[in-house]
């Protein structure tokens, strides 16, 4: 299956993400043309070539009215430590909307204007690009305002965003959700991400790294730091690897046909980059145990008993089928498939429930889907819809209790639900 890998060790910023993307693309030029096609005021894009530790890869740049943002100014924190300052990225820059915009170190900044979520996304909605990457855009953008909202306890409706900050985020944000529709990997394994360490200065006071926002943004993500001082992830970096990530973890093993290197702006000692591999590898696995018993003189009622208990402590499935056993008797086979860990609970739970003397185990795996459920807004009602993507399938499908429920609160057929709810994700 296709898989991008996305090593970040030493972080990740939008910035980054995109030039390690583009590095994999056959013509980066045309991107960039692209880039500066879509009408983002005042946006600027190119790629330039950035050596670090030897090792040559690219660095985006971007410019608003001709204005590079500065790195004293990093989501929301004045980076005026001396120590401090030397060791971060040139990141995005999210602001909540009471924050003042000067500088201690006598940076000026000319640009007080600030955008609502609303404001981006009204932006995204008019780019010409696909449904695609506006809904992924979008979907980061939400990660990073529920995240801020979380942090200032303000409801997101009263989150802004720092005008030069906002539109260098939105370049990056839609130029990496452009290079994954282009890629379309079958799926994104992305490495634990390095946020960094120490602290950073803000209007408010001395705050840890990771900054809140980023905090939150990677809660159930592996995550370390310790070994460089200052803020190495952004919550637009954060926010990305988030959404397009299938799973967090090592690299997996596979046949790399294209190596990407996303420069960051300072230098270490160690390469600042985002390091991108695509390449070919076996479709993802998981380890599954699957139960078996032979039954022949229960009930077709008892035996829906046990399965419905089953399935209540967590088996993945269960389902029986018609066997032959010893002395021609007819019989059931009762199947139950479970994760490794479950799988002495679950012995129990068929002992308990079953005339059965002995259960049969085998350990095996089985490839998957990476999966994921959206809720969408009908003017009929919300319906949950499954997405399921990898080895060259990606497919949706919604959810039936829900188009059933809809159904029959409104008087209407299922297909006419569908209509609806189909009319809704074209919006």
């Amino acid at each position: 299956m296709k898989t991008l890998y996305l090593e970040c060790g030493m972080g990740a910023a939008g910035d980054m993400l995109t030039a390690a993307l583009l590095e994999l693309t056959e013509d980066k030029q045309a991107f960039v043309d692209q880039m500066n096609a879509l009408g983002l005021p005042g946006v600027r894009v190119c790629a330039e070539a950035a050596v670090k530790c030897g090792i040559t890869g690219t660095h985006m740049k971007v410019t608003v009215d001709g204005e590079e943002e500065e790195s004293e100014d990093v989501h929301e924190h004045h980076h005026d430590h001396p120590h401090e300052h030397d060791h971060h990225h040139e990141h995005e820059h999210e602001h909540e909307h009471e924050h003042e915009h000067g500088h201690e170190d006598g940076h000026e900044h000319h640009h007080h204007h600030h955008a609502s979520l609303q404001d981006i996304e009204g932006i995204i909605g008019h780019l010409p690009v696909s449904d695609r990457v506006k809904a992924d855009a979008k979907a980061v953008y939400a990660l990073i305002a529920e995240a801020e909202s979380s942090a200032h306890g303000r409801p997101v409706s009263e989150i802004h965003f720092h005008e030069v900050g906002t539109m260098d985020a939105v370049a990056d944000v839609v130029a990496v959700c452009l290079l994954m529709e282009k890629l379309s990997p079958d799926q994104v394994v992305v490495s634990p991400v390095h946020v960094g360490s120490g602290y950073v200065r803000c209007m408010h006071g001395i705050l840890p790294v990771p900054a809140p926002a980023t905090a939150l943004i990677l809660r159930d993500v592996p995550t370390y730091g310790g070994q460089v001082q200052g803020e190495l992830c952004t919550p637009t970096g954060a926010a990305l690897l988030k959404h397009f990530a299938t799973r967090f973890g090592d690299r997996p093993v596979m046949k790399t046909q294209a190596i990407g290197y996303g420069m960051g702006k300072k230098d270490f000692e160690r390469a600042n980059c985002v390091r991108a591999f695509l390449g070919e590898s076996e479709g993802e696995r998981e380890a599954i145990t699957k139960l078996e018993c032979n039954l022949d003189d229960m009930t077709g009622e008892d035996i829906s008993f046990a399965m419905e208990r089953l399935f209540e402590a967590g088996a993945r499935d269960v389902y029986t089928q018609a066997i032959g056993m010893k002395k021609s008797r007819p019989g059931v086979l009762l199947s139950v498939v479970c994760l490794p860990e479950d799988a002495d609970r679950l012995a129990e739970i068929m002992m308990k429930h079953t005339t059965t003397l002995g259960i049969r185990r085998q350990d095996l795996s089985r490839y998957v889907l990476s999966r994921g459920v959206e809720t969408v807004p009908t003017s009929l009602g919300d319906v949950r819809v499954k997405h399921a993507r990898g080895m060259g399938t990606d497919r949706e499908k919604p959810e039936y209790e829900d188009l059933a429920a809809l159904a029959s609160r409104h008087g209407l057929s299922l297909e006419q639900v569908r209509r609806e709810l189909w009319r809704s994700e074209k919006k």
